[in-house]
């Protein structure tokens, strides 16, 4: 989107940087034409990405996962470093 220059003054204006409209913008809620992140909001974003952390730095001290999927199944799912060529033969 792009904003306007009333947009960009009333965020320099107020300390509001880019990357706080991206979060409204992905994670707010909508409400006609107004997008909110209330308090509760920020703190239960704020635990969901804590969780999130812990869970990608377990899955990268792993190597990383893969998923394979066809249509609407989900058909197998593996560690990246769980290949071994030798025991493909």
């Amino acid at each position: 989107m792009s904003k306007t220059r009333h947009m960009q003054q009333r965020m320099s204006q107020r300390g509001i940087t880019a990357e706080i409209i991206e979060m409204l913008l992905r994670f707010g809620v909508s409400d006609g034409d107004k997008i909110t992140l209330t308090r509760k909001n920020c703190q239960l974003l704020s635990k969901l990405f804590a969780d999130l952390k812990k869970t990608t730095d377990k899955m990268a001290e792993k190597g990383g996962y893969t998923v394979v999927a066809s249509g609407d199944f989900l058909i197998t799912t593996y560690r990246l470093d769980s290949y071994m060529p030798s025991l493909a033969k």
